[in-house]
C-alpha cells in the first residue's frame, strides 16, 4: 500500500477530491452518494472497497457489493485488486441475479428445489408459458405467450407471487385468468427443478422473509453492503436489499436521480428519493465537480434539470473551461436535420486534423429509432462510416425487412423468398405443410412460388382455410398492383401494409403489451412509407436500400460515427453530441406523457440530461419545422425543454429556412400550428422558385450534381456519380 508521505495518508485517497474523500471514508451507517453525470463514482465505489479492506474493517468476503451488470463488476474487482495489490477474490461482487443464484444454490431445498436447479433462457420460457396456455385454453391470438411472459415478469420485479395478484389488477387480463396462468408457470417451474431470471431475486426474497435464520446467517456474513446505479432498481430488489441492511446497517448506495430513466423496465425512482426515510440517520452525500464535460454543458444541464420537482438537487460544475456554449439549430424537416449533422461532422474532421477527431468521438443520440434511417441514409451518401450501437440499422429491423418483403411481392412477384416471408405474417392460417406443398409443385412445374400458389388455390389443392387466405392473399397483391397506375406508390404501400393486417398486427401488439419496442416499430414503418416518397417508384425504392445494404456491409470497421437511443448512451461519452428531434411529441414523447403525465414528463426530462452530458467538449441540439407523422407532414411546436435551457449558455444557430417560409428565421415557441400538409415542404416549392441553373442540388438516391437545365418544374441534374438525370423539383434539395 503506497502512501503519501506529506500528509500520511494513502496514495488512493490522496486523489479524491473532498467530496469523494468523504464518500469513501463515512464507513458507519447507511449512506446515499448521490453521484452526478461525470462526478467519479465508479472511483468512489472501488476505493471505498479498497479502504474498508485497508483499514481492517472487514475482509473481502464480509464486502457485497451489487452491481447491474457483469462487466461493471469484473472491473470494480480489477481496480479494487490493482489498488490493494492483493487478491480480493473472495468478495461478494456480482449482479443481483448472480448474487441471488448463489445464495439459492446453497438453500434451494428450503424452497422445494433442487440445488443444481437450472435457469430458463427466455425461449424456453415461452414454449412453457405457450403450452401452458393452451391446457388451459386460453386465446393466444388475443394474449400472446409473449405479451403473458412480459406480464409475469413484470409481476415477480414487484415481488409479486401468483397468491398476491388481486383481481382489481388482473381483471382485465386474459379473461380474468392471470394469477391461474401465473399460478401453473410456478408450479411446472417447481415440478422441472428450474427457475427463470425474474424467479432468482424473487425466491431469494421469499427465501430471507420466510426463513429468518437464513437471513441471520447472511447478517453474520455481509458487514458491508455497497449498491451501484440504485436509481435503477425495482422493487423486489429493493425489498432484498432492504432486508439484507437490517444486518450490518452499513449500506453504502451509489446513484443519480437525475439518471433514473428506466421506468418502462420496471425501475422505481421513489427507491432513491425516499432514501433517507427507509434508512434511519442516513447521511447524503453529493458529487457534484464533473470530470468530463465543460462548464456550458454541465450549466445548460443543471438549468435543465431544475425544473424537475421529482428529485434531491445537486448542481454540476466543472474546474475547467467554460468551452463552447451549447448550439441549437432550427431546420426544416428531418432530411435537412441529417445533412446539417453530417456537414458538421465533416467540418470538424477538416478543421481539427491537428487534434485527431476521430469518428469513434461523434454520436448522434436520437429519443426514437425511427429517425436513424435519414442519418444512415445520408452518412452513406457522404461515406461517413457509422454503426448503429445497442441496435439494429434501419433497413435490418424485423419490420423494415418484413414491409420491404411485401414491396418486392408486388413488384417483383417471381421473389420466392419474399413471398415465403411474408405468406403467414401476419398469422393466416398458412401452415408449413401448405407451404411444403406450395414449394413441391414449383419444383415439379418448373414454376416460381408465387405462381404455384395461383395455380394450387385455383386448383383447390390446399386445404380450405390455407386456400381462402392464400387466394386473399394474392387476390390483394393483384389489385394494389392495379392500384400503382393511379395512385402514388408511397400511397399503395401505406394501404397494402393496413390492408394485409401488417400494422394492425402491431397496433394490436401495442394494446396488449404496452411496450415500447411495439410502438417504435409502428414509427419505423411509418418513416418507412416516408422515404418511399421521395423516389420517383417503387423499382427505384428497391433499387436503392439494395445499395445502402451493400455499403452498410463494407463499413463494418474502422472509425465510425456512433447512433443510438438516449437510452443506449447512458454511461457513454463523447467529444461531439448531436440532440436531433427536440420537438413537442416526439421529445418530449407523446406516449410518455399519455400514459404517466407528469411523471413521464419529468423521466422524459432526465432522458434530455442524460443526452446533454454524454458530450465532452461539443454539444449541438436540433429540431425541425416539420416531420411527417402517420404518411401526412405536420409542422412540430419547439421541445418545452429548449425553453428550460439557460439562455447564457446556449446558442442560436443561423436558420436556412428562408427559401421556405420568410418568417423562418424570426420563427418562435408559440409560431407553429399544427394543421398537417398533404404533400413534403419541399414539394410545394414553386417550379424554378430557389433553383438556377449551375446550382448544386442533392438527391436522396444519386447523391450531389449540377443543374444543367430547368423546365417547369422539371430538371435536368448532371450528377456526380449517376450522369444525367430529369428529376422533379420536389425530389431535390438545395445545397
Amino acid at each position: 500500500m503506497q502512501h503519501n508521505l506529506a500528509n500520511n495518508i494513502p496514495e488512493y485517497l490522496a486523489r479524491l477530491n473532498p467530496e469523494q474523500a468523504e464518500a469513501v471514508e463515512t464507513t458507519d451507517g447507511p449512506i446515499l452518494v448521490l453521484a452526478g453525470a461525470g462526478t467519479g463514482k465508479t472511483r468512489v465505489l472501488t476505493t471505498r472497497i479498497a479502504h474498508i479492506i485497508s483499514q481492517n474493517l472487514a475482509y473481502p468476503n464480509q464486502i457485497l457489493s451489487v452491481t447491474f451488470t457483469n462487466k461493471a463488476s469484473r472491473e470494480m474487482k480489477e481496480r479494487v485488486a490493482g489498488m490493494l495489490q492483493r487478491d480480493v477474490s473472495g468478495m461478494w461482487l456480482g449482479t443481483f441475479h448472480s448474487i441471488c443464484a448463489k445464495i439459492l444454490r446453497r438453500h434451494a431445498e428450503l424452497l422445494g428445489f433442487e440445488q443444481n436447479f437450472t435457469i430458463l433462457d427466455a425461449d424456453d420460457q415461452i414454449r412453457l408459458l405457450k403450452k401452458i396456455m393452451q391446457d388451459l385454453k386460453i386465446d393466444e391470438k388475443k394474449w400472446s405467450p409473449k405479451v403473458m411472459m412480459s406480464i409475469i415478469q413484470g409481476l415477480k420485479d414487484k415481488g409479486k407471487k401468483p397468491e398476491k395478484v388481486d383481481s382489481s389488477y388482473a381483471g382485465h387480463i386474459a379473461e380474468g385468468r392471470l394469477a391461474e396462468i401465473y399460478a401453473t408457470y410456478q408450479k411446472r417451474l417447481k415440478g422441472m427443478n428450474s427457475m427463470d431470471f425474474g424467479d432468482l431475486i424473487m425466491h431469494c426474497t421469499n427465501l430471507f422473509e420466510e426463513h429468518s435464520d437464513v437471513l441471520a446467517l447472511y447478517h453474520s456474513y455481509f458487514k458491508y453492503i455497497l449498491v451501484d446505479e440504485y436509481q435503477d432498481t425495482n422493487v423486489v430488489q429493493y425489498l432484498w436489499l432492504r432486508l439484507l441492511a437490517q444486518g450490518s446497517g452499513n449500506i453504502c448506495c451509489v446513484g443519480d436521480d437525475d439518471q433514473s430513466i428506466y421506468s418502462w423496465r420496471g425501475a422505481e425512482i421513489d427507491n432513491i428519493l425516499r432514501f433517507e426515510k427507509d434508512f434511519a440517520n442516513a447521511t447524503i452525500i453529493k458529487l457534484e465537480q464533473n470530470y468530463r464535460s465543460t462548464q456550458n454543458i454541465l450549466s445548460a444541464a443543471s438549468g435543465l434539470i431544475a425544473k424537475n420537482q421529482g428529485r434531491l438537487g445537486k448542481t454540476l460544475h466543472s474546474q475547467g473551461d467554460k468551452g463552447n456554449p451549447v448550439k441549437v439549430k432550427f431546420l426544416w424537416d428531418g432530411d435537412e436535420e441529417a445533412k446539417f449533422v453530417a456537414q458538421e461532422i465533416e467540418s470538424f474532421n477538416q478543421i481539427i486534423t491537428a487534434e485527431k477527431h476521430k469518428l469513434s468521438e461523434f454520436a448522434v443520440l436520437v429519443r426514437a429509432g425511427f429517425q436513424t434511417r435519414a442519418f444512415e441514409e445520408r452518412f452513406l451518401t457522404l461515406n461517413i462510416p457509422y454503426k448503429v450501437v445497442g441496435g439494429l440499422r434501419f433497413y435490418e429491423r424485423a419490420e423494415i425487412r418484413d414491409a420491404c418483403a411485401y414491396i418486392r411481392v408486388l413488384m417483383q412477384p417471381s421473389n420466392d423468398l419474399a413471398l415465403e416471408r411474408i405468406i403467414n405474417v401476419p398469422k393466416r392460417g398458412i401452415g408449413k405443410s401448405s407451404i411444403e406443398a406450395l414449394y413441391r409443385n414449383a419444383r415439379e412445374q418448373g414454376i416460381p412460388f408465387y405462381d404455384s400458389a395461383v395455380q394450387m388455390v385455383q386448383n383447390k389443392a390446399l386445404a380450405t382455410k390455407a386456400r381462402n387466405e392464400l387466394g386473399e392473399l394474392l387476390g390483394n397483391f393483384d389489385r394494389w398492383r392495379r392500384m400503382l397506375n393511379d395512385v402514388e406508390h408511397a400511397e399503395v404501400v401505406s394501404l397494402m401494409l393496413n390492408q394485409s393486417g401488417y400494422i394492425q398486427m402491431w397496433k394490436d401488439e401495442v394494446q396488449k403489451e404496452k411496450s415500447i419496442e411495439a410502438q417504435g416499430r409502428l414509427e419505423n414503418i411509418d418513416e418507412l412509407v416516408r422515404a418511399i416518397g421521395e423516389f420517383e417508384s417503387l423499382e427505384d425504392f428497391l433499387e436503392h436500400i439494395s445499395l445502402v445494404m451493400e455499403n452498410e456491409e463494407a463499413n463494418l470497421s474502422g472509425e465510425m460515427v456512433n447512433i443510438m437511443t438516449l437510452h443506449a448512451a447512458k454511461g457513454l461519452e463523447f467529444d461531439t453530441v448531436f440532440l436531433p428531434g427536440w420537438e413537442e411529441g416526439l421529445f418530449p414523447h407523446q406516449r410518455a406523457l399519455d400514459e404517466s403525465g407528469d411523471g413521464g414528463l419529468e423521466e422524459e426530462r432526465r432522458l434530455a440530461y442524460v443526452g446533454i452530458t454524454r458530450a465532452r467538449k461539443n454539444l449541438f441540439i436540433s429540431h425541425a419545422a416539420n416531420r411527417r407523422v402517420y404518411n401526412q407532414w405536420q409542422t412540430s411546436i419547439p421541445s418545452r425543454f429548449l425553453k428550460d435551457l439557460p439562455e447564457d449558455n446556449v446558442e442560436n444557430m443561423p436558420s436556412n429556412l428562408s427559401i421556405h417560409s420568410p418568417s423562418a428565421q424570426n420563427a418562435s415557441y408559440s409560431s407553429y400550428g399544427t394543421e398537417s400538409r398533404e404533400k413534403s415542404p419541399l414539394s410545394q416549392v414553386p417550379a424554378g422558385n430557389g433553383f438556377s441553373i449551375g446550382e448544386r442540388v442533392f438527391h436522396q438516391k444519386f447523391g450531389y450534381g449540377f443543374i444543367n437545365k430547368m423546365s417547369g418544374d422539371n430538371l435536368e441534374i448532371n450528377f456526380q456519380h449517376s450522369g444525367k438525370k430529369t428529376l422533379k423539383t420536389a425530389y431535390v434539395e438545395k445545397v
